[in-house]
């Protein structure tokens, strides 16, 4: 009863409308909206790791992370979490050229349609939450675009703050944005590098191969490009995680270039992940998180959680 339910409320027009209090209901409790903030993740927390957060004397990176999330802020945070927002943060600092075409935004799921849409590849996607993005290949081919709006309908309903309480989303206006899908010349999306500055400073470059694809996997690696030794993975849809691959990235040429625009960027904040895609040799900017995996993944080997939560300075910012 419950699938069928799931699929009328998430697929259907109607459904969702019909469905929409019942769904609220269903998601105060599974998303624990009774409990303050750090009431939640300090259980969400202790389910992961295993073991209480700490919060007065926080030692790992991951429990760092979640002293910045409950009791760090920034005017600018929800701006540049906002994936459409942050383009004119970017515009601003950087210049229109790193950014990924922009051919159309809506906040009407109905007006995903073929005429709206640009002639050649593109990605749709909601700018307040990770829900990734649909590929739309060819606008032409036979896609269920009735799917395709109610999926976007669903993502536009949900406040990605309840997910793991990070402020930065819980102010977000809702939204859809067609850009330009980044494609080489055999057809396929360009590699993903994340690059994470610590204070200021790159620490660690993740690159993300083959997303969206079965292959999908993740290397990490230094400021220098050497292979670093533990993994920090993610989730997949298809119950497999974003893994090291034993074959390593070449550096890429502009790595020089991405380290000096990702320090630019960070430059005032304590923790920021600056994403960028190499497509024909040309640096595109992805996007700008703050709290990779909202803190909730383990690093392994778990000494490592520590090593980088020690290089990670937190300085004056206090647990009230």
């Amino acid at each position: 009863m419950k699938k069928v339910i799931t699929f009328y409320y998430k697929n259907t027009y109607w459904g969702f409308y019909l469905l929409r209090p019942v769904a609220r209901f269903y998601q105060f409790f599974l998303h624990k909206k009774y409990l303050s903030p750090q009431a939640f993740t300090k259980q969400r927390f202790k389910k992961k790791f295993g073991y209480p957060l700490d919060l007065d004397n926080p030692k790992t990176l991951n429990e760092k992370i979640h002293f910045l999330k409950l009791y760090y802020t920034h005017p600018l945070a929800t701006q540049i979490a906002d994936k459409y927002a942050v383009r004119s943060f970017i515009q601003e600092k950087l210049g229109k050229d790193y950014l990924v075409p922009l051919a159309y935004t809506t906040t009407n799921p109905k007006n995903i349609i073929p005429e709206n849409l640009p002639d050649y590849p593109c990605i749709i996607k909601t700018n307040h939450n990770s829900s990734g993005g649909i590929m739309i290949r060819d606008k032409n081919a036979n896609h269920n675009w009735a799917q395709i709006q109610s999926t976007l309908r669903w993502n536009l309903s949900e406040n990605f703050y309840w997910d793991g309480r990070e402020r930065q989303y819980k102010n977000i206006a809702p939204r859809i944005v067609v850009e330009k899908l980044l494609l080489d010349k055999s057809g396929n999306t360009p590699a993903d590098y994340k690059v994470h500055c610590f204070n200021g400073k790159v620490r660690m470059i993740n690159v993300d191969i083959g997303r969206s694809t079965e292959n999908h996997y993740r290397n990490w690696y230094n400021a220098s490009w050497e292979r670093e030794p533990y993994k920090w993975t993610s989730e997949l849809m298809n119950d497999k995680e974003t893994n090291p691959s034993k074959e390593d990235v070449p550096k890429p040429e502009n790595l020089d270039k991405i380290k000096e625009l990702s320090e630019f960027l960070s430059s005032g904040f304590p923790l920021l992940r600056v994403d960028w895609y190499i497509n024909e040799g040309r640096l595109y900017f992805g996007e700008l998180t703050f709290h990779h995996n909202g803190g909730f993944r383990p690093i392994v080997p778990t000494i490592w959680d520590n090593n980088l939560g020690s290089e990670l300075k937190l300085f004056n910012i206090k647990n009230p």
